[in-house]
């Protein structure tokens, strides 16, 4: 079986094209950074949202500016009902207080997938009781919605930190819906025994970061994520058919250039593709 991954681009709005009815196929749309939005199966999930300017105003006497690269392309309250959302950690372009409180106090219902090691800082950003949080650790799996299957793996950001009770503090997660599984990696760099883990994953989709790293910027305490040619060595290792580059394009100082992604993609077996904006992302099995 083969994944087929179709790039259909759209003029309109995303807020106003994300109210149209949800396709047949699972479809994905990029919201920036690692943040994304899955309509699979009839469920909405939405996966490390990054819709504020909660780090510019945190960084605005830093000679590292985290200014926005380009405004979100949607507000929280326009991405309509949600039926989930999933934080792979705790940094705050994944797990965002000014996105996801917002969101929580929007859909008193909605819960959220997060690292039980961060759990309390969870609860704190988001602002919901622990009724609200579904805590999960690296190795475990949770069914929070009919039909839907969500297995969490080990991430190194750029290690693989653990917190006082040896759970995980960066995950990654592959969710499985109507026959398809989307391996969301979180932040991540090659590790030892990272092969086999997300091999036994048997994803159809990746969704890596591709803005690489560099010893300046982890000295200055920004960890770094895997290089595109790192990201593709992942996939075909893993026997993964399609693959979708993020991470980059939201702050200056520690992007990618999109030209090196696209080259390498193009020579690459997988199916991959850069994240674009204004794109729905259809995944179907032949």
């Amino acid at each position: 079986m083969t994944a087929r991954l179709i790039e259909i681009p759209f003029a309109e709005p995303l807020a106003q094209h994300i109210r149209a009815p949800a396709r047949s196929d699972p479809a994905l749309y990029w919201l920036g950074q690692a943040g994304f939005l899955i309509d699979v199966d009839g469920l909405r999930i939405v996966v490390d949202p990054y819709l504020s300017d909660t780090l510019a105003k945190k960084y605005a006497s830093s000679r590292f500016s985290h200014e926005r690269m380009s405004p979100p392309p949607v507000a929280p309250d326009e991405l309509g009902p949600i039926d989930l959302v999933l934080c792979t950690h705790h940094h705050t372009d994944h797990m965002d207080p000014g996105t996801l409180a917002p969101l929580a106090r929007l859909w008193p219902r909605l819960r959220f997938v997060v690292p039980a090691a961060s759990a309390a800082l969870a609860r704190e950003r988001i602002q919901v009781d622990d009724a609200r949080l579904i805590a999960i650790d690296a190795g475990e799996s949770v069914r929070p919605l009919p039909g839907l299957l969500i297995r969490a793996a080990r991430a190194a950001h750029e290690t693989i930190e653990r917190d006082d009770q040896g759970r995980c503090r960066f995950l990654g997660y592959a969710l499985g819906a109507s026959g398809v599984t989307i391996f969301h990696s979180g932040d991540c760099v090659p590790f030892a025994g990272q092969r086999e883990e997300i091999a036994g994953l048997a994803p159809d989709l990746a969704l890596l970061p591709a803005n690489g790293r560099s010893p300046s910027l982890t000295n200055a305490g920004f960890a770094g994520n895997f290089r595109i040619d790192e990201a593709l060595a992942l996939c075909e290792d893993c026997s993964i058919p399609a693959m979708i580059a993020h991470h980059y394009g939201m702050f200056a100082f520690n992007t990618a250039e999109p030209a090196e992604i696209d080259g390498l993609l193009a020579k690459a077996s997988v199916a991959g593709t850069r994240a674009r904006m204004q794109v729905a992302y259809s995944l179907s099995l032949d």
